[in-house]
C-alpha cells in the first residue's frame, strides 16, 4: 500500500522516551489480566472440587482456606505457594494503587508531566511497601 506523503506518519515507539507512566500503564493492564486469570482458574477449581465430592473439596479448602494442625496456613508452608501469593498480593495492590491514580486523573488532576511521573512511581512504591508490610504481618502471626 502506498503512503500518502501529505499525511503525517504515526510516531513509532522508539521515538518516545520511556517513563514510569508508560510502565504503570502496561502494568495496569497486565495486573488486571493476571487477577482475572487467577480468579477464573480458582473459581473453576472451586466448582470442580464442589462437584467432585467431599475429598476434592477438602483438598481445595486446604490449599485456599484452612489451617493445618501446626497452626500455619495449609499451603502457605509451600515455598512456591508463598512466592505466588506474595506476587499476587503485589499484583492486587499495584492494580489498586494505579486505579486510584486513574481516578484522580479522571477528575482532571495529575496530568502535568512531573506530577504524572511522580504518581506513577508512587504506585510502584506504595504497592511494594504495602505488600511487604502485609506479608510481614501474615508471616509473623503464623
Amino acid at each position: 500500500m502506498a503512503r500518502n506523503p501529505g499525511r503525517p506518519m504515526s510516531p513509532h515507539l522508539t521515538i518516545w522516551k520511556w517513563g514510569p507512566h508508560m510502565l504503570v500503564s502496561i502494568l495496569h493492564r497486565a495486573t488486571g489480566v493476571t487477577m482475572a486469570t487467577v480468579g477464573a482458574m480458582t473459581f473453576v477449581w472451586w466448582l470442580a472440587a464442589a462437584a467432585s465430592g467431599p475429598a476434592a473439596y477438602e483438598t481445595f479448602s486446604y490449599y485456599v482456606f484452612e489451617r493445618t494442625d501446626g497452626g500455619t496456613l495449609g499451603a502457605i508452608t509451600n515455598i512456591l505457594f508463598r512466592i505466588a501469593a506474595v506476587a499476587l498480593t503485589w499484583v492486587f495492590f499495584q492494580h489498586m494503587a494505579n486505579g486510584i491514580r486513574h481516578l484522580f486523573q479522571d477528575m482532571g488532576a495529575g496530568y502535568e508531566l512531573k506530577t504524572n511521573k511522580m504518581s506513577a512511581m508512587a504506585t510502584l512504591a506504595v504497592s511494594t511497601i504495602v505488600t511487604l508490610a502485609l506479608w510481614a504481618i501474615i508471616l509473623t502471626r503464623h
